[in-house]
C-alpha cells in the first residue's frame, strides 16, 4: 500500500558564520530541534543557499556532491569538515516541471554543497542520511522573480521534499563589530523586527521589505536576503503564514532569525 508523504514545511535558516557547523549554541540547537520535529523524514532536501549566487537558475545533479569550503580564516577542523550526503539528481526534472516555463539549468560537476547548506544540515540531519540538491540564486533577476519561484517550488513539499532556504535577513559584513557579541544594532533591530511582523502576518508582501528605510544597511547586497523570498513565496502561495524561531544577532549586523511555515 502506497502512503501519501506528509507535507514538508517551508523553511528559512539564518545561518551566520561557517563555524556554526561545529558549534553547540542557541541557534544550532534550534536547527537540530527543527529536524527532530519534521512530520516525517523527507525523501530529499532542495537547498537554496546565499552562497551559490550566480547569473543563472540551476540545480545540482551530481550523485555525490562535494563539500565546498567557501571561506578562509577559520580553524583547520572546519576546513576539513565533510558532509557526505548523497545527491538528489532526480530533483532536477521535478524542479524544471513545477517552475515551467522558467528555464533551470543542470549543474553536473561545478558546484556541490556550500557552507550555507552543510553548516545547517550538519545539525538538522547530522547523519547526512537525506539526499541533497542545491538550487542557485540567480543574481541577474529581480526580487519578484525569486518570490514567484518559491511559490511554484512549493508543490514539491507535497511529495516529501524539504525546501530549505539559507541566508540572513540582516547581513552587513562591513558593519560587523565583534564587541557587540550577540546583540544587534538599532537599525538591525528595526529591519529584523519589521520583517518578523510582516512575515508572520503577510508573507505575500515580503518583497516590500526592500522598501524599508533601513534596507540599505540591512541588505547592502541581495545574496543573503533573496533566499528568504523563496520561503515567503512558498508560504504565501499555499495560504500559510510563517513562524519565527532561532532569533538573535551576531556581531551587531547579522540577524540569526529563522522562519518556518506555521504548524
Amino acid at each position: 500500500m502506497t502512503t501519501t508523504p506528509s507535507r514538508q514545511p517551508a523553511v528559512f535558516i539564518g545561518h551566520g558564520v561557517p563555524l556554526n557547523a561545529l558549534e553547540d549554541n542557541q541557534w544550532t540547537r534550534q536547527w537540530a530541534a527543527l529536524g527532530a520535529a519534521l512530520p516525517e523524514r523527507p525523501r530529499a532536501v532542495l537547498a537554496v543557499s546565499a552562497h551559490w549566487y550566480i547569473g543563472a537558475t540551476a540545480v545540482t545533479t551530481m550523485a555525490h556532491p562535494r563539500t565546498i569550503h567557501d571561506f578562509y580564516g577559520f580553524p583547520r577542523e572546519l576546513n576539513e569538515f565533510d558532509y557526505p550526503a548523497a545527491g538528489a539528481p532526480e530533483l532536477a526534472s521535478e524542479v524544471a516541471e513545477v517552475v515551467r516555463p522558467t528555464w533551470v539549468g543542470e549543474d553536473r560537476d561545478s558546484w556541490g554543497l556550500d557552507h550555507g547548506t552543510w553548516s545547517v544540515l550538519a545539525h538538522v540531519f547530522p547523519d547526512a542520511d537525506v539526499p541533497v540538491a542545491q538550487l542557485s540564486v540567480d543574481a541577474s533577476k529581480p526580487a519578484d522573480y525569486h518570490f514567484d519561484l518559491g511559490t511554484r517550488l512549493s508543490a514539491l513539499r507535497d511529495s516529501g521534499v524539504l525546501i530549505l532556504a539559507s541566508g540572513n535577513v540582516v547581513h552587513n559584513l562591513a558593519a560587523v563589530d565583534p564587541s557587540l557579541g550577540d546583540s544587534g544594532t538599532d537599525w538591525a533591530h528595526r529591519f529584523d523586527d519589521h520583517a518578523r511582523a510582516l512575515l508572520t502576518d503577510r508573507p505575500e508582501d515580503a518583497v516590500s521589505l526592500l522598501d524599508h528605510p533601513d534596507a540599505g544597511l540591512a541588505v547592502p547586497s541581495a545574496d543573503h536576503f533573496l533566499p528568504l523570498l523563496y520561503t515567503a513565496g512558498m508560504a504565501a502561495g499555499s495560504g500559510e503564514k510563517l513562524d519565527a524561531f532561532s532569533e538573535g544577532y551576531a556581531w551587531g549586523s547579522v540577524s540569526m532569525t529563522s522562519y518556518r511555515s506555521a504548524a
